[in-house]
């Protein structure tokens, strides 16, 4: 059972239609800013047309039209240059950085803004029976300008929206995960008390037996029975914070070692690498024998039954790494990082929980790390986790 795989399906979706909605807003916005675009071209031809008329008028023709024309035009910055290239005037930039106080131009600014302009439309020439050929240079208006970067800042804002949406919607995910998992594992050690109670009582009553068989397998009942104490204990720590105390992480180590090799299959080699023999941790066994347990037991069920599973632990700058690794069949390379995940699984039965709550009890717990260190196709995986001294 894998619910991340129909989740990154949905993913997979919703990411081709933000992009579908992306690719059209930016569609129609530059299709809208053409379509200005191509207006305040018409406009600049009419303004260039009405000074026409005007240095043609005659001195009783009617020319108010044509004041009206170039008075209308208030958004499109303009420059008139002479046929030696020298600025002669503009219109529609504002005055204060354009001119000095004396009414002079200031050039250099005015220089800067005829660059950019000579850099988008083709100027259009103005001819001039005095003085010769003037050109008129102009660029887009602010409202253009804008219309174009407005789906880049529509852009960055859906981008913020859903990072943030994102963010709240794991976050409280994340919280009724927690909460299930703290109602589930105290709702079972609270389920399992009741029959542990009551073996308990009957370990008692076969120990007044004389039967002398009874008598061998009382201690192995009791072995089982404190055995489910631990399970049930485990259970009822999580959702609450543990006492951590200093432990020779080598005993403890050893100790779910010892522990699942005896209920491994005989096929299935351990081997033990300790490069340091005493190194005190702030840990909680229970809880921790569980994590080594779980990986233990996720890496017998990919050997299949037989192979080769390597414990070692190493310190390395004030930390303590122990590395189980065995010879199993490897994690695909797109599923390393969510193993860890809960409802992932690669087999038909089981919740997907065992790493998921391992990451847990490690992480939040003993303030450490967990991960997989490495994994190749029928090669074997390796996970690793790491304790601060």
């Amino acid at each position: 059972m894998n619910i991340y795989r129909n989740n990154s399906k949905w993913k997979t979706i919703l990411g081709i239609f933000a992009a579908i909605i992306i690719v059209a807003s930016l569609i129609y916005t530059n299709f809208l800013a053409g379509k200005i675009e191509r207006v305040e071209q018409n406009k600049m031809e009419l303004y260039a047309k009405a000074l026409k008329k005007l240095d043609e008028a005659q001195e009783n023709e009617q020319v108010d039209f044509y004041f009206e024309i170039l008075n209308s035009e208030s958004t499109i910055p303009l420059i008139f240059i002479d046929n030696n290239g020298e600025i002669r005037d503009y219109k529609n930039l504002p005055a204060e950085k354009a001119e000095f106080e004396d009414g002079s131009f200031n050039l250099e600014y005015l220089q800067k803004e005829l660059e950019k302009m000579r850099t988008g439309y083709a100027p259009i020439l103005l001819e001039q029976p005095e003085e010769g050929p003037h050109q008129l240079y102009y660029r887009g208006s602010e409202l253009l300008r804008l219309l174009k970067w407005f789906p880049y800042v529509q852009l960055f804002t859906i981008a913020i929206f859903l990072a943030t949406a994102y963010y709240l919607f794991s976050q409280a995910r994340k919280a009724e995960q927690n909460q299930v998992w703290v109602g589930m594992s105290k709702e079972t050690a609270h389920q399992l008390g009741t029959p542990i109670s009551s073996i308990m009582g009957w370990v008692e009553y076969l120990k007044m037996s004389e039967d002398n068989e009874i008598q061998s397998i009382v201690p192995e009942i009791e072995k089982d029975v404190s055995r489910l104490e631990l399970i049930t204990d485990r259970f009822s720590k999580i959702g609450s914070r543990p006492s951590l105390e200093k432990h020779n992480i080598v005993d403890i180590v050893q100790d779910s070692v010892d522990y699942m090799e005896r209920r491994s299959p005989k096929k299935v080699n351990f081997t033990t690498n300790y490069s340091t023999q005493v190194a005190n941790v702030k840990l909680y066994p229970p809880l921790f024998n569980w994590v080594l347990e779980n990986i233990i037991k996720n890496s017998l069920d990919a050997m299949d039954g037989k192979g080769n599973i390597t414990v070692s632990i190493a310190e390395d700058a004030n930390k303590i790494l122990i590395d189980i690794a065995d010879t199993g069949k490897g994690i695909k390379g797109r599923n390393k990082n969510i193993v860890f995940r809960p409802g992932y699984s690669t087999k038909k039965r089981g919740w997907g929980l065992g790493l998921s709550l391992a990451k847990r009890i490690i992480n939040d717990y003993h303030h450490g790390k967990i991960y997989v260190l490495q994994s190749d196709k029928n090669k074997g995986t390796t996970f690793r986790i790491e304790l601060s001294v």
